[in-house]
């Protein structure tokens, strides 16, 4: 498996409650500009429609080498998603106030594109800054317990 890209922002802003792995249906020049690392998935999310889910404002770059059927940069990609999947998902996000976001985006060992979504919840500004002052102290610790090793 080769991870492509990771969505950092997604963990610092959201608490991933569960995780999904779906699929993608891309064109040509696009899988070649994933291959290449040409991918972005900053401040994008998964939208439900009439029972298929959506990527929306991923952005994946024109691939260079490509003619002049270049694909467009933000449109929305169709996930690959059980239909209990999605309606489970749907049902989670309109009851509990939930979003979906994308967290990581891989090859897996047969070469297709795969894309790990998750259902989170926002994290509030004291959480964010508590998650920051702990790490800090635990990095601290380390060093003081490496120092008297």
């Amino acid at each position: 498996m080769k991870i492509v890209t990771v969505n950092k922002k997604a963990f610092h802003d959201y608490e991933i409650l569960t995780k999904y792995e779906a699929g993608l249906v891309l064109l040509g020049s696009e899988v070649k500009s994933i291959r290449a690392g040409a991918v972005s998935l900053k401040d994008s999310y998964v939208e439900i429609r009439a029972g298929e889910a959506f990527l929306v404002n991923s952005h994946i770059s024109q691939y260079a080498c490509a003619s002049y059927n270049n694909h467009e940069p933000r449109r929305q990609r169709k996930l690959l998603l059980n239909r209990r999947e999605i309606r489970k998902c749907d049902q989670r996000v309109q009851v509990k106030g939930l979003t979906i976001i994308p967290l990581r985006l891989y090859l897996n060992d047969k070469g297709r594109v795969k894309l790990e979504i998750g259902l989170a919840k926002g994290k509030r500004q004291y959480e964010k800054k508590q998650k920051i002052k702990d790490r800090d102290i635990k990095r601290e610790v380390e060093r003081e317990l490496k120092y008297y090793r």
